[in-house]
């Protein structure tokens, strides 16, 4: 006698629902301190970012084709 199989498709997304709302118990909303820090932090890495390329640019613009 064979015995069936269980759906593992459905428990696999039911324990990844379960992780989901867990962590969305667990978020909070920032304050406003720790929300302008993150800004600031993001907008001076993409500041950075542009910088090195711009910086790259501007050197194959000077080397010689």
């Amino acid at each position: 006698m064979e015995l069936p199989k269980p759906n593992m498709k459905i428990d696999f997304h039911e324990e990844l629902l379960r992780k989901y709302l867990r962590v969305l118990k667990l978020a909070r909303t920032p304050t406003r301190e720790e929300f302008q820090k993150i800004a600031l932090v993001a907008a001076a890495g993409i500041a950075l970012v542009g910088l090195i390329g711009f910086i790259i640019y501007e050197l194959f613009l000077l080397v010689p084709s």
